[in-house]
């Protein structure tokens, strides 16, 4: 019995160090993060994007959007997308065997023709059902093919164009006009440039017209506003903060740019990945990295794609069990990065890094929760250590929290108003009051279902932008 109870508060006292060690990791990356977004800030000026338009090195842009029963947001996403500021891009749209009428209001809404088209297959796909093209809008491309999942969508997206650069953008998003620019500046500003990702926004709460987000505002449910606050930590400072050590290791499939070259030599996107994002990414790093040590992949916090998360919790439950089986199954097809010094930071750091606070984080988490509260019951441990490890776990992540909304308003301020700025606040401690504990089970289970091969997830609710 005494061993136990030894074992049990040698335990107690790791999972402290655990939720110690990772704020800390938060924090220097928040630092990190500060430093090179201001210096990102000072850097890209609006003089300067102009002269991208006369820039002789410009590579022309494909912009791949997969589509699968996204008929309430194709056509305002697909607006958004024609508008967009580049000297030449054309955009495809992939319709992968949608089940609603989201081919049929593409047909119609841009007077799409069905076209004969030739494709050279660099990457196997499901068939082609045809491909159409718009006489209004010559930049336009609808690809038609069979049920594939997303993966194999951009695949036959990447088939089809023939531009350098490859930009994948989901079809329940908005790009803002300059968008396509700021991303393919680091390709202009670096040859050995193979991927860059954008920063990811929340749309919910904002106003739409004409494809175009006109006024920002934080989403009217709490578990929206808590999601942006979310997506601030992850972006502005995760993914700022690795980019800045070279280590970066996931690009969001909601938007990314990469080289065409660069995505046919690694096989392409793996039709039957559950994170099809991070998988590609972590490819690249194995492949093309271990050839060419200079290849970089970066994030830039400007670029702005607006997306619509879950507002309700079955929705969320199934958005964030794939990730977190995504995540495992990334990790796991190439581990031969751990710890390996030929992969630079990303092999050193970025990799162990989500290997055990992203892949086994959860388990962690939820076993520290859970052993620490039946110490305090069975009076193993005493309510100092309760304090102290809550304190940690809780308190510690709403400092980090705020500190990811102050970033914002010193960076970017997307959200000028007061108001706003006070319910971010209020976000950022509710997120760690039960939001984020609940984000832990989830992936938890995840984690269980994986283990036991269970590959699938439940079905997310998609509504529409909130139009003008």
């Amino acid at each position: 019995m005494a061993n136990l109870i030894v074992s049990i508060r040698f335990y107690n006292y790791m999972i402290l160090g655990y939720f110690l060690t990772i704020c800390s990791i938060y924090l220097v990356l928040n630092i990190i993060s500060f430093k090179a977004i201001r210096k990102y800030t000072h850097k890209i000026t609006h003089i300067e994007l102009k002269n991208v338009f006369r820039f002789s090195n410009t590579k022309p842009i494909s912009l791949i959007v997969p589509a699968y029963n996204e008929g309430n947001t194709i056509i305002d996403s697909t607006k958004a997308f024609l508008q967009l500021e580049y000297p030449e891009f054309q955009i495809i749209v992939v319709n992968d065997g949608s089940k609603d009428d989201t081919l049929d209001k593409l047909i119609t809404h841009f007077s799409m023709k069905k076209v004969h088209f030739g494709v050279i297959e660099n990457l196997n796909t499901k068939p082609l059902r045809g491909v159409y093209m718009s006489s209004k809008y010559p930049s336009l491309i609808v690809l038609d093919k069979e049920n594939g999942g997303k993966a194999d969508a951009i695949n036959a997206g990447i088939n089809i164009s023939k531009n350098p650069l490859i930009c994948v953008v989901d079809a329940d998003s908005i790009l803002e006009r300059d968008c396509l620019l700021k991303i393919a500046h680091p390709f202009m500003e670096n040859e050995n440039t193979i991927a860059v990702g954008g920063i990811v926004r929340i749309a919910n709460g904002c106003k739409v017209k004409y494809g175009r987000v006109l006024e920002i505002g934080p989403p009217k449910s709490w578990l929206g506003k808590i999601q942006v606050v979310e997506y601030l930590r992850a972006f502005l400072f995760g993914r700022t903060g690795f980019d800045s050590l070279n280590a970066m290791l996931i690009i969001s499939g909601a938007f990314g740019c990469f080289k065409r070259e660069a995505l046919i030599k690694v096989g392409g996107y793996k039709s039957d990945s559950l994170g099809e994002d991070m998988e590609i990414v972590v490819k690249m790093h194995e492949i093309i990295r271990k050839n060419n040590p200079k290849a970089r992949i970066t994030f830039v916090p400007d670029p702005i794609c607006w997306t619509l998360v879950p507002e309700n919790f079955p929705s969320l439950r199934s958005q964030r069990i794939r990730w977190q089986k995504g995540t495992v199954q990334s990790l796991g097809l190439h581990k031969k990065l751990f710890l390996n010094p030929k992969y630079g930071w990303v092999g050193l750091l970025a990799f162990p890094y989500f290997t055990i606070f992203e892949m086994f984080g959860p388990i962690i988490e939820f076993s520290g929760y859970v052993i620490v509260i039946l110490s305090y019951l069975l009076r193993i441990t005493d309510v100092s250590f309760v304090v102290v490890f809550f304190t940690a776990a809780v308190l510690y992540g709403i400092v980090l929290s705020i500190l990811s909304v102050i970033l914002e308003e010193m960076s970017f301020r997307k959200y000028p108003k007061g108001v706003h700025l006070f319910i971010l606040f209020c976000a950022s401690v509710l997120e760690n009051l039960g939001y984020r504990q609940l984000l832990t089970w989830w992936r938890f289970q995840a984690m269980v279902e994986y283990l036991f091969g269970a590959r699938s997830w439940g079905k997310i609710e998609k509504k529409g932008f909130t139009v003008l």
